[in-house]
């Protein structure tokens, strides 16, 4: 389960991610990346992590599935150190998430953090 220090539940967050942030496509998902650098005291918070799963990839049950496996392969991710401190997440499932195992979601979640993103 992720931690609720490290989630992300404003909608003005969610867009500026996206609207700021880069972003890198993988076949099951699309993981948009921002580095909060507005911090006055000069520490960074936590990584935070959102997660969009619309209707396309499947019903209630898919969908809930999906971002089941997304929180707890980005909370893993989260202890491994694997982001640095103050970046935010936007992790959008694609329709072929609903057919991948979580062996594939945790493949293309770290190839996502490895590759370099594409500024937008």
């Amino acid at each position: 389960m992720l931690p609720a220090e490290h989630r992300v539940t404003d909608a003005s967050t969610f867009s500026e991610v996206v609207r700021r942030g880069t972003r890198t496509s993988r076949p099951t998902l699309v993981v948009h990346r921002w580095t909060d650098t507005r911090q006055d005291s000069g520490t960074r918070g936590p990584v935070r992590a959102g997660f969009v799963v619309s209707k396309a990839v499947g019903g209630a049950v898919v969908r809930n599935r999906v971002k089941r496996r997304l929180r707890h392969l980005v909370a893993a991710q989260i202890r491994s150190g694997a982001w640095e401190d103050g970046t935010v997440l936007v992790v959008r499932a694609r329709p072929a998430a609903a057919d991948a195992d979580s062996a594939r979601l945790s493949a293309d979640l770290e190839r996502a953090g490895l590759d370099r993103a594409v500024a937008r």
